[in-house]
């Protein structure tokens, strides 16, 4: 699996998002924002990205590190150049 794969598979299963995915192999970092997170918990968000890859997770991927921002935290965080 490649990072344009991972990527697509989250643009699918998270509308209106931007993903950026890092990594090769089977190690990747996924940070995506989207206003679909707007009041969820982490918990919530990540499962949302989880649900997206599906079996991809037990099958081809064997570390996923995700960050999970809205757009205006995301906005907030580029104007200090700071990820979490």
């Amino acid at each position: 699996m490649n990072k344009d794969e991972i990527r697509q598979m989250i643009l699918d299963g998270v509308p209106n998002s931007e993903v950026m995915i890092e990594g090769e192999g089977d190690h990747f970092q996924a940070v995506i924002v989207s206003a679909e997170f707007e009041g969820m918990s982490k918990v919530k968000q990540h499962q949302m990205v989880y649900r997206a890859i599906g079996d991809a997770m037990q099958s081809a991927i064997h570390a996923l590190s995700i960050q999970t921002v809205t757009p205006e935290k995301w906005k907030e965080m580029q104007k200090f150049q700071v990820l979490q």
